[in-house]
């Protein structure tokens, strides 16, 4: 066999599609973004703060393991902070699950419109994502289990869903994970905890302590510090020991640290934040179903309408475009060619978009 004449990736690296992030405006662009689930209020004060006086420090390497972000972290949510690891956004801990538990060989199991990231981070190890079809838009516990064979090792669950924003209960969740083999790793992503609001929820922190198999991720970029990139989890001594291993040295930054420590411990401004989320949110939803539009029931920070086909839906964002506003096309990405998905923003930027898309289904 010929060499070839340049370095060539592991075989299947090639087949992924890789993550499309939300549209931004064109610079200069004075279009509102509302395709990323950004937080509509900025940032918590306190962790401005603390991120700016952490410049006055650029020299110095990182505390290692995020101590006094994860002590903040173990003091508000009532965790060990040894049970605590914290990476690069949540992202880059998902990466590192999937590059311990999985490999050429192994499955990964994850519902239809789960996390674009899921098939990405499960193919780059080797191993084979299998998609499972939902009720609804909403995961399917008994056909997540009916996929399982002897190659899973791994199942992804994001709760509440992106993009759908549907989600599980505690009940349902703890079934799922009941009828799992104790080889196989749950992994519960709470990317949107902050913004739940259903009773019967649970961000899965309490399975986690029950089980040696589970693992809870979540992060800080919904809650005002996208920029910072950083995520959390949760997870039995056994996986914290093995995430420890190959996780990069500094991996969390020393402003990203100290901001989020503070975003942490500024419980005044994350109620603000859920509140006017959980408001508008309610809002939005009232005012956009009907009129042609159908409004799936969201416990995150967005909602996502869906059309009457994929040629309206194609419309309505030329429409928004139009308008100033950019929400999120869902086709190439999750495979939803009627569905736009649409970040809760400030109330100016909500009534706008209300309005156009109102306006837009009356027309019809």
């Amino acid at each position: 066999m010929t060499a070839p004449n340049r370095p060539t990736p592991q075989p299947g690296i090639l087949d992924i599609a890789p993550y499309m992030p939300g549209k931004s405006g064109a610079p200069g662009s004075k279009a509102v973004k509302l395709s990323a689930n950004e937080s509509p209020l900025g940032a918590s004060p306190k962790a401005i703060a603390a991120f700016a006086a952490a410049a006055e420090h650029l020299e110095i390497y990182p505390e290692g393991s995020s101590r006094l972000l994860r002590e903040a972290l173990g003091e508000v949510h009532g965790v060990d902070p040894g049970a605590i690891v914290c990476g690069n956004g949540s992202d880059d801990l998902l990466h590192l699950l999937a590059q311990i538990y999985l490999g050429e060989g192994d499955e990964a199991v994850m519902n239809r419109y789960g996390f674009s990231v899921y098939p990405i981070i499960t193919m780059a190890t080797g191993a084979k994502i299998v998609m499972v079809e939902e009720t609804d838009y909403t995961a399917d516990v008994d056909a997540l289990l009916a996929a399982v064979t002897e190659k899973t090792k791994v199942i992804w669950l994001a709760n509440p869903n992106n993009p759908t924003g549907t989600y599980l209960s505690d009940a349902e969740v703890r079934r799922l994970h009941a009828a799992l083999r104790p080889d196989i790793l749950l992994v519960i992503d709470s990317a949107y905890a902050e913004y739940v609001t259903a009773a019967d929820y649970s961000v899965g922190q309490e399975l986690v302590a029950e089980a040696d198999n589970v693992v809870m991720v979540r992060t800080f970029s919904k809650m005002g510090l996208a920029a910072a990139r950083i995520g959390w989890m949760v997870g039995p001594d056994h996986v914290i020991d093995a995430v420890h291993r190959i996780r990069g040295p500094f991996n969390v930054n020393l402003p990203a640290q100290l901001a989020g420590a503070a975003a942490t411990r500024d419980i005044e401004f994350n109620a603000k934040l859920r509140a006017h989320n959980a408001k508008w949110r309610e809002w939005l939803t009232a005012e956009l179903s009907g009129n042609a539009m159908r409004v799936l029931p969201s416990q995150a920070n967005f909602i996502l309408v869906l059309f009457a086909d994929a040629e309206t839906a194609a419309r309505a964002f030329e429409v928004l475009m139009d308008g100033g506003y950019i929400v999120r096309e869902v086709s190439k990405s999750y495979g939803i060619d009627n569905g736009l998905r649409i970040s809760i923003g400030s109330e100016e930027a909500m009534r706008g978009v209300a309005g156009i898309l109102k306006a837009m289904g009356s027309a019809q």
